[in-house]
């Protein structure tokens, strides 16, 4: 069974709050980004990769891509699994990706989205 350690929804995925602060509470060495725009775009994953300290590893996966190897993770990985929308991680959870807890972070406003939090705003399709 893969040890994730944090299981995050944050529309920015990683930025200096998640790479530093998460990163550093939850003890993890890997960051696992699965976002299917993500894991094709090399631009955004650079972008992303700076804010890491150095010795934290990080992989930009499709959803799909989560599902098929995830289980193949090392116990020795600590991975903190981050994801944009609720959606995405229901997929994930329907593919057999054990998400115990789910952190919820930035989900920001948009119009049809009701502010239930300083940082997270959702609609029906978030519940």
């Amino acid at each position: 069974m893969p040890n994730i350690v944090l299981s995050r929804i944050d529309e920015r995925l990683i930025h200096g709050q998640v790479g530093v602060q998460w990163v550093g509470f939850a003890g993890a060495n890997l960051v696992l980004v699965a976002n299917d725009e993500v894991a094709e775009d090399p631009v955004q994953q650079n972008l992303m990769e700076m804010v890491l300290a150095e010795g934290i590893a990080v992989r930009f996966w499709t959803l799909q891509k989560v599902i098929d190897n995830i289980h193949r993770a090392a116990d020795r990985q600590k991975i903190l699994l981050v994801c944009k929308t609720p959606a995405d991680f229901l997929t994930l959870v329907k593919g057999g990706v054990p998400v115990n807890r789910i952190n919820v972070g930035n989900m920001h406003y948009a119009n049809g989205k009701q502010q239930i939090a300083k940082t997270v705003s959702v609609d029906a399709g978030d519940i």
